[in-house]
């Protein structure tokens, strides 16, 4: 145990060295009223959310990372997802305009912390639609999940923006799922995973491999061969550390009952 707390706290060094930042945003007073497209609506402990997201947070900080709080947005039930408002290519922050009305109020505090951050920052506007957890970068590729809150006119302007940067976008269909990456993320070897049940087009990726669980497809990458994971996948933790990952797992119950993961409670920012 203590040679693996040993390297974790190396891993967590190295991360600061790095500069690593990540935004989260509080949870608000409505988070009960959040959307929800794919699942029974639950009840959410709010109390209990907060809990966890503040142990969400402590595990970013563990791992090297600057946690940096987004202005709240109190009559934004969904603004905690703040992955929806921003992605990061390299020190490019493209803010999106999110395929849910109720949720377009959310990207302009994110547009605020962006610019505190002295990074150049452009927008997805007029009739496109984007979200950011429907985009998940591999390598130099970005696969965005066209369905129902991102269409063809975001990702076409995403493509514009980021192609002289040296990225690559490629739509992918999403029907079973409220974003590509509820469905799919990837290991630090590129290897995307998923959980079959909600993934449309596992042949869109040059790697894909199911997992067992349905929180086992959600990772965040913290540090070199260091995840974050949901603590709803425990056989999928097990299976990821038997292949030399240290994983760390947090509860986000809560969030996951309004379709969230562990990708879009944060935007890692590695500028």
């Amino acid at each position: 145990m203590a040679a693996e707390w040993s390297s974790v706290d190396a891993r967590a060094a190295h991360n600061r060295r790095m500069n690593n930042r990540a935004l989260i945003r509080r949870p608000g007073p409505r988070l009960a009223d959040g959307l929800v497209t794919h699942l029974e609506r639950s009840p959410i402990d709010v109390d209990l959310a907060l809990a966890q997201w503040e142990g969400y947070a402590g595990c970013l900080r563990s791992a090297g990372w600057e946690t940096i709080e987004v202005p709240g947005a109190e009559d934004c039930p969904d603004a905690v997802f703040v992955e929806d408002a921003v992605v990061m290519f390299d020190d490019l922050a493209v803010l999106t305009n999110p395929g849910a009305a109720e949720r377009k109020p959310e990207v302009a505090g994110v547009a605020e912390a962006i610019s505190g951050l002295g990074l150049e920052s452009v927008r997805i506007s007029g009739e496109g639609t984007l979200d950011g957890g429907d985009v998940l970068k591999v390598g130099r590729t970005a696969y965005v999940g066209l369905g129902g809150r991102t269409n063809g006119a975001g990702i076409q302007q995403l493509a514009d923006h980021v192609r002289d940067r040296g990225w690559t976008v490629q739509a992918v269909t999403v029907e079973r799922a409220l974003h590509l990456k509820s469905a799919v993320t990837a290991l630090p070897d590129e290897t995307v995973i998923g959980w079959d049940p909600v993934v449309d087009w596992p042949g869109a990726f040059p790697r894909y491999e199911g997992m067992p669980e349905e929180g086992g497809a959600h990772v965040v990458i913290v540090g070199e061969g260091h995840l974050l994971m949901a603590a709803s996948a425990p056989r999928t933790a097990e299976l990821l550390r038997g292949r030399g990952y240290t994983v760390t797992t947090t509860d986000i119950s809560e969030f996951e009952k309004l379709e969230g993961c562990v990708t879009c409670l944060s935007v890692r920012v590695r500028a």
